[in-house]
């Protein structure tokens, strides 16, 4: 947890790196929005979606327009966005990380992309689909293996809950990657889209707006005293940590979400 006055606490195994995998959606769609703002909204939509994070049948209902920037045909709409306009947006995203974290442990671990760009086809599927009805504008194959290298980016719980604070009270001249209104809009996509199909439910027993990642982290923040991120592999049948989960549920009874 780091507060809003800048303190820190931690417990467990809160500086051992971990892939982030989905949490970067939260940080790619901030740069996206100060980046590349232009027609973004008119390319995904801020709904949940009520099915599967990699589902091509939603995408195919809707004609190739994502239901939120959470879900991997979303995500891969950001990273579509981005890589057209900044070509070396790897390491772009990587430093902007490092940045907002204060730190340099934040690096994409090679054995995680490996895995990611052999058994992706689905997701390189979404991304030929939405090439298909015209919304990607760069090559699929090269759009599909910027994502996976976005959620091959490994920082601890530490380095994800500093990188957040940006949403908890940004500070004039401080690093921050969503400038007012993008801030309120961000957090508001993190409460109904951020756990997937268990949004709802999260936010009806937690009240946190929040962003897990099948890493087994889940990142929260509340606004104006803190974030925190809790990390633990083993997950639900939402692609949701079960003790993250838990652990936060606990947390908002000494600090009510109100």
């Amino acid at each position: 947890m780091v507060t809003a006055d800048g303190q820190e606490f931690t417990t467990g195994d809160a500086d051992e790196p971990f892939s982030i995998q989905s949490i970067s959606k939260l940080f790619t769609l901030a740069l996206a929005m100060e980046w590349a703002a232009d027609g973004l909204w008119d390319r995904v939509k801020r709904e949940p979606s009520g099915m599967r994070f990699n589902s091509l049948i939603l995408l195919e209902q809707e004609r190739g327009v994502p239901r939120n920037p959470f879900i991997n045909a979303g995500a891969i709409i950001i990273a579509d966005a981005l890589l057209h306009a900044r070509p070396q947006i790897g390491a772009y995203f990587r430093n902007q990380m490092r940045l907002l974290s204060a730190s340099d442990g934040p690096i994409y671990d090679d054995e995680v992309l490996r895995s990611e760009m052999e058994t992706g086809d689905l997701n390189r599927a979404i991304a030929f689909a939405l090439k298909s009805y015209g919304n990607l504008r760069e090559n699929p194959m090269k759009v599909a293996d910027t994502y996976f290298q976005f959620c091959a980016l490994a920082m601890s719980a530490r380095e994800l809950a500093r990188a957040a604070m940006f949403l908890v009270s940004p500070r004039p001249g401080e690093a921050t990657c969503a400038e007012g209104k993008h801030m309120v809009r961000l957090r508001a996509i993190m409460q109904t889209c951020g756990l997937y199909d268990q949004s709802g439910e999260f936010a009806f027993q937690v009240g946190m707006p929040a962003k897990s990642g099948v890493g087994g982290g889940i990142l929260a923040v509340h606004p104006g005293k803190f974030a925190v991120c809790a990390w633990s592999p083993p997950l639900d049948k939402f692609g949701n940590s079960v003790a993250a989960t838990g652990a936060l549920s606990e947390l908002v009874e000494h600090f009510p979400f109100e």
